[in-house]
């Protein structure tokens, strides 16, 4: 590792600064003593915002996985009815996780081809013809990149009886959300992705309307992700189990940094690096995957060029140049590659992705003008 440059630009984990690095390398505090109390009341204060809510924040120790199964284990019910919308990965892994808790859930689907969009009419079809517990949504889908039209969704959710329940696990920290504004009422991220952290801490942010259905007792399967022991400890500035304390260190300063720059400002950011990255891709060959009106800012997908094996890109990207990008472990598999653009993140980094793109088509034995990449990356950037 010491001896050949390593760049991790995957959709996750993502690369971590320094300063979040040291944060964590910090003296370990006694997670219920008041020294700690204070930092997570900070760090809840600050990602309030980030999230668009005024909720209370759970943590847990946990990977994006387990903090999607605690929005689940908290509200369904043993004869319940849900709906999922699927465009692409993690709506099928909440339908696993779904079917885990109770094998004989009643799961209904709206699904699309990936990299398209969730079409709301259809959604609202099913609502008029269904009752359900819970709609499930993909904020930003980071196998497609594909963005849900989260305010469209919520719209349509709000006036049933049904909970929102979203994932932005990849999303929060670098797109614009706004939870409360869109009727979202269970929201789950991590802290891996454009949190600007290392990966283990999951966090929940539940709505006044999903704690009535938390509340009550309807044969949920809960322990450790018991929402209600989350907020029983949450106004002592604890969490109900052991915390990685290292973690919330390191989660503070992360904050602390996205505040400093100004959250527009950190949002506007991956913005204008997202589109550099498409803009240097599409200049030598490749093309944009999602096809939907709402793609990310946060994981740039292409579409290979044709002739090109995208797994041969991915392993040569990494060989060949440290550069640690993602492909995909699905149908997609050889036909796309994944570039992170979250977290710290700078137009270098861009610019340095497309050069390592560009050596590694041209190795590859496609034609393609030379230098058309980082010229069109800068010309982006500028």
């Amino acid at each position: 590792m010491t001896q050949k440059p390593y760049r991790l630009r995957l959709p996750g984990p993502t690369a971590v600064s320094q300063r979040v690095l040291d944060a964590s390398a910090r003296l370990v505090l006694n997670h219920r003593g008041p020294e700690f109390a204070q930092q997570l009341g900070e760090v809840n204060d600050m990602m309030r915002p980030v999230l668009g809510t005024k909720n209370d924040i759970l943590v847990f120790a946990c990977s994006g996985t387990g903090v999607m199964e605690a929005a689940l284990a908290n509200v369904l019910g043993k004869n319940d009815r849900i709906l999922v919308l699927c465009n692409g990965q993690w709506g099928d892994r909440f339908i696993g996780i779904a079917t885990s808790l109770n094998p004989n859930i009643d799961i209904d689907r709206i699904e699309v081809p990936w990299g398209e969009a969730i079409p709301i009419d259809a959604l609202k079809a099913r609502l008029d013809e269904n009752q359900y517990a819970a709609v499930i949504a993909i904020h930003n889908e980071s196998s497609t990149g594909v963005v849900g039209d989260l305010k469209a969704i919520g719209e349509a959710v709000k006036s049933t009886s049904a909970l929102l329940i979203v994932d932005s696990i990849s999303g929060a920290g670098g797109m614009e959300l706004r939870q409360d504004e869109w009727g979202v009422d269970i929201l789950v991220t991590g802290s891996q992705k454009a949190l600007m952290c290392p990966p283990g801490l999951g966090i929940a942010s539940v709505s006044d309307k999903a704690w009535k259905k938390v509340d009550e007792e309807r044969g949920q399967i809960r322990f450790y992700w018991d929402f209600r022991k989350a907020r029983e400890w949450a106004p002592k500035g604890q969490t109900a189990f052991t915390t990685p304390v290292t973690l919330i260190a390191s989660l503070h300063e992360a904050l602390t940094m996205i505040h400093e720059e100004g959250l527009d400002n950190v949002i506007a950011r991956h913005a204008k690096l997202a589109a550099a990255l498409r803009a240097g891709g599409t200049a030598i060959g490749f093309k944009v995957f999602p096809t939907a009106p709402m793609i990310s800012d946060t994981v740039s997908v292409l579409t290979v060029p044709e002739g090109i094996d995208g797994v041969a890109i991915v392993k040569k990207m990494h060989t060949e140049h440290g550069s640690v990008i993602a492909g995909s472990r699905n149908a997609l598999r050889g036909k796309i590659i994944r570039i992170g653009t979250m977290g710290t993140v700078t137009g270098d980094d861009i610019v340095t992705d497309i050069q390592h793109l560009e050596a590694t088509l041209s190795d590859l034995g496609l034609d393609f003008e030379s230098g058309a990449g980082v010229a069109a990356v800068e010309q982006a950037l500028n």
